[in-house]
């Protein structure tokens, strides 16, 4: 109620005024400190995502642990997985706390412990499976700081910067954290063979800076929103995702004579489970006084669908990372003359060209949607993602390099396009006490549906492999001398060991023989681990699996689009005139509009009204 709230906002609103357009008690150039920093934080987690994936070989090589082996196979997924899981889990948490204690201290505390657990993973003592709990053990915990950092660093922006250059300036915090994912890609492949303790040690330099340096210089400015915490709402959303999560990283396994897990009971009573938390979490949503998940938000068609939008296109590029990295890695690079030793860091640098329209339309987007409105770029860029997809399934498995190129630049500009007005539609739709569990419910839509994707799309790519590899495996062993016994053995193994040999840069056919090849002679096991015999056998096999994988992504981005279109919201006004951020919830059934709401709405145009106009959609 107006009453509860206000000695909150008094106390607040020295601090909050200065980012609406008047003097700021922080100077006037805070919001651009306040951008740097938790864009250099944004940099250095998805950096710190991405160089684990692509330095895994010489990780699990440091550690003397074959991943391949079936019995480390959890130990490969959790050190892939277990970072995202747990933070799409704890991600609402963070902001709901950041909303009531301060999203600066919440986000000054996750730079701390991400750069702590930085240390304490290069010091990875012992070897085999001691070493790699000590490492998934302390990924998790790094999950809990990049959490921290991702609830609170787009709630900060948002917070510093005025409604007419919110789309800027997330754009650019946007740029950071999907660059950063490439960039990942192609440090992991530079410092992986030169030492694996590397791969954690090169953030500890950024962490230590940027930790002093965002608790020298950055300062509360939104309003906090006094509450109690919700327990129950906490305990069942973490076990309900968790739960659901988990069967999905599982589900990708095989599972006795199925090439995927999805049929074993315990994955099944998983994600059974986990939606039943998730039920009864929601009707305990509706029911507390101070809820984790704000369901009251989802009223305003901005932030909904908005949400879904952000939701389907993380569904439709999650798992595409991983995808294009095993074709590069497992058939294109290896038939253009690269040893499978090198093709993870070449992988990378043949990727750029995705960062490449990424770092072009990002920024010019963001810059556009506080002109014109965010609309028509979120619809533009999904639609430009779908038409991606399509390209990618006529595209032969052996392309021209132009070609591919051409499309992962058509690719990131979709992505680019469409990310930083999505993400400014959201905060401006959300009122400004309640930014950071605003700002944690999509980190947490996005970061779930990136784990769900990946799921996705192996299970896909492993469903099309299972129905022909077998068959070509068998034969192709055969005739260059394997024993039928061994190449029977040999083609029955779950595709995803293929796989996760082509991912991990490691020579698939010297694998997967291993003693057989001194049974034959010299020159076909030549042959049989040269560059040239495994991308050929996989190549059929493999594009089955990809056309499915596709379709599904195109599907998921045509619907993102349709969400963009109906977003609504207020239109971009002239200069001067009075923007209204989010539209004012309609009654639903017999709920009334709450004082709270009306409050929050009359606070966004007197800030408005301050800072002189600007707009967005």
């Amino acid at each position: 109620m107006v009453g509860d709230s206000s000695p909150s906002r008094s106390a607040a609103s020295p601090a909050a005024e200065g980012p609406q357009g008047h003097p700021s008690p922080h100077g006037p150039h805070y919001k651009w400190i306040a951008l740097s920093n938790t864009t250099l934080g944004m940099l250095m987690v998805m950096i710190n995502q991405s160089i684990v994936l692509i330095a895994l070989p010489n990780i699990f090589d440091g550690i003397k642990l074959n991943p391949l082996d079936p019995h480390n196979t959890s130990y490969l997924l959790w050190m892939m997985m277990g970072f995202m899981v747990v933070t799409a889990v704890l991600v609402v948490s963070f902001g709901r706390l950041g909303d009531m204690f301060g999203r600066v201290r919440m986000y000054n505390m996750g730079f701390l412990l991400f750069t702590v657990c930085s240390i304490l993973l290069s010091l990875t003592w012992g070897s085999g499976s001691q070493a790699a709990l000590w490492l998934i053990g302390w990924r998790i915990v790094q999950g809990v700081g990049g959490a921290l950092i991702f609830a609170n660093s787009t709630a900060i922006i948002t917070d510093a910067f005025p409604v007419n250059q919110r789309g800027t300036a997330l754009g650019i915090n946007v740029i950071a954290g999907i660059a950063g994912g490439f960039i990942g890609l192609i440090l992991g492949g530079v410092l992986g063979p030169v030492g694996w303790r590397w791969i954690f040690l090169v953030s500890v330099p950024v962490g230590i800076f940027g930790t002093i340096w965002a608790y020298l210089k950055l300062k509360d400015t939104g309003t906090r929103q006094p509450a109690t915490i919700d327990w129950w709402g906490n305990l069942t959303f973490a076990v309900g995702l968790i739960s659901i999560l988990v069967g999905i990283t599982y589900g990708i396994q095989p599972y006795g004579g199925s090439t995927t897990g999805w049929g074993n009971p315990w994955v099944i009573s998983a994600l059974v489970g986990g939606l039943i938390v998730m039920l009864l979490f929601v009707w305990i949503e509706t029911r507390v006084e101070d809820p984790l998940f704000r369901l009251s938000l989802f009223k305003i068609r901005a932030f909904t669908a908005g949400n879904l939008a952000s939701l389907l296109t993380a569904l439709g590029r999650g798992g595409l990372q991983f995808i294009l990295i095993i074709w590069l890695q497992g058939i294109w690079l290896p038939l253009h003359g690269y040893s499978f030793q090198d093709t993870p860091l070449w992988a990378g640098i043949y990727m750029i060209p995705m960062t490449v329209g990424l770092l072009v339309a990002a920024p010019i987007s963001g810059i556009l949607s506080d002109r014109f409105g965010s609309r028509i770029f979120t619809v533009a860029g999904a639609l430009l993602n779908a038409l991606s997809f399509g390209l990618l399934m006529v595209l032969p498995v052996n392309f021209p390099y132009w070609a591919f190129a051409a499309i992962l630049v058509l690719n990131g500009l979709g992505a680019g396009l469409f990310a930083s007005p999505n993400r400014a539609q959201i905060m401006n739709a959300i009122p400004g006490r309640q930014r950071g569990v605003g700002a944690g419910m999509t980190a947490t839509f996005q970061n779930a549906a990136m784990v769900l994707s990946i799921g996705i799309f192996f299970s896909l790519i492993v469903i099309g492999l299972s129905q022909n590899l077998p068959s070509a495996m068998y034969s192709g062993l055969t005739a260059q001398g394997v024993p039928a016994a061994s190449a029977h053995s040999i083609s029955q193994l779950p595709p995803l060991a293929v796989l996760f040999a082509a991912f991990l840069g490691y020579n698939p056919m010297q694998q997967l023989l291993g003693p057989v090849l001194h049974q034959i002679p010299a020159d076909k096991a030549s042959y049989l681990t040269g560059r040239s015999f495994f991308p050929h056998l996989v190549t059929g096999p493999f594009q089955d699996g990809l056309s499915v994988a596709f379709w599904f992504a195109l599907a998921a981005c045509l619907i993102a689009a349709a969400a963009s279109a109906i977003t609504g919201g207020v239109k971009p006004v002239r200069a001067g005139a009075v923007p209204v951020e989010r539209e004012l919830p309609s009654p639903v059934g017999d709920e009334p509009v709450s004082a709270e709401d009306v409050e929050d709405v009359v606070e966004d145009v007197v800030d408005s009204l301050r800072s002189g106009g600007g707009g967005e959609n």
